[in-house]
């Protein structure tokens, strides 16, 4: 447990002396998103721990570089969690790269994003200035949510250093039952259920297995078990696990793995290819050595953006092409925080 901000600041300083640029780096689990980092590295994983922990008011802030381990440790002596359920990633993941990175699990849709729970945070700018923004309450905002801002940024705003966030307690009971289907079927079936007033809080289908994962008060996820058809899944948390982790079969292998973020009821298409549908069907995995601009079609033909997750030429743009008014909108911000492109230069898009 360390606060190393003072040192933070000071190479962001020198860095806009000799106009250096900077890679921000924690655990350096993410490594693999984005564009190829370019920069010098500036190491944070020792700008770690937590900072203050109020269980009963369900809050936590810690330092940026903490590793989720830690805090997931901490909130199970008190039975809570991060319900956002973020990837571990070997437990070299951190609270700060998580935030930059927008990375949520399972429960996505149901529970919320990363960006969902964030109270407030520390943040260091381009011009050496340490920032602070929001607090350890929810509460209406005027204008730009900075915090919140940060998710998906990849770094390019900023430095942040520290984190609040809102915790919450661990379901009662958890059960996982399984239905044999096909994509289309499951599509239909994710979208209906989700509807229902029952305790559901994943969904996912692949190898023409539907998985639905349902969390709550014991009574609740026994009766809904009773009403819906299906196996139950003996090492169901175990499944979610993986797939949070991305440790499935699926995932594995040097082919380009596409992310789709769509309407959940879209249509399923390319039928011929090898995917897997989570999120209830807003999130769906492709894989394939594919075109980039036939993909981004699809994608906004199903309301929605593609990027290229893992995998392929890193040096091309691999998030969804931004149009223009949405690109002029991104380097505004980018230099009102980061007036002369110190941080993470291109790791989101080329142009920024």
């Amino acid at each position: 447990m360390k606060d190393i901000s003072a040192e933070i600041i000071e190479r962001v300083k020198q860095a806009g002396v000799d106009g250096s640029k900077l890679q921000i780096v924690g655990g350096g689990s993410k490594a693999f998103m984005g564009r190829t980092p370019e920069g010098v590295p500036l190491n944070i994983a020792e700008h770690s721990g937590i900072v203050s922990y109020e269980p009963i008011e369900l809050v936590l802030t810690a330092r940026a570089g903490t590793p989720l381990t830690e805090i997931n440790n901490a909130l199970s002596e008190h039975n809570q969690r991060l319900a956002f359920e973020p990837p571990l990633f070997n437990g070299q993941a951190t609270l700060g790269g998580t935030l930059a990175c927008h990375l949520s699990g399972p429960g996505r849709p149901w529970n919320g994003s990363v960006r969902d729970y964030v109270l407030g945070i520390r943040l260091i700018n381009g011009r050496g200035e340490a920032l602070r923004f929001g607090g350890q309450v929810m509460k209406n905002v005027a204008g730009y949510d900075v915090s919140r801002m940060q998710a998906g940024a990849m770094g390019t705003l900023g430095v942040i250093s520290e984190i609040s966030l809102k915790v919450m307690p661990k379901p009662t009971a958890t059960t996982t039952l399984k239905r044999e289907m096909d994509a289309t079927q499951a599509i239909e079936e994710m979208n209906r259920l989700a509807g229902l007033p029952n305790p559901l809080t994943a969904a996912c289908w692949f190898e023409n297995q539907l998985y639905l994962r349902l969390e709550g008060a014991r009574s609740a996820v026994d009766s809904t078990v009773k009403q819906w058809q299906g196996v139950v899944l003996e090492d169901g948390d175990n499944l979610w696990t993986q797939l949070r982790e991305q440790q499935l079969d699926y995932f594995s292998g040097h082919t380009p793995l596409w992310r789709f973020s769509v309407n959940s009821s879209a249509e399923h298409v390319l039928s011929d290819k090898e995917w897997l549908l989570d999120w209830g069907g807003s999130q769906r995995w492709l894989r394939g050595d594919l075109d980039t601009e036939s993909l981004e079609a699809l994608a906004k033909s199903m309301g929605g953006q593609v990027s290229r997750y893992r995998g392929g030429d890193r040096q091309l743009d691999v998030f969804h092409t931004q149009p223009e008014p949405l690109r002029r909108l991104h380097q505004r911000l980018k230099h009102a925080f980061d007036p002369i492109g110190i941080f993470n230069p291109g790791r989101l898009y080329s142009w920024m």
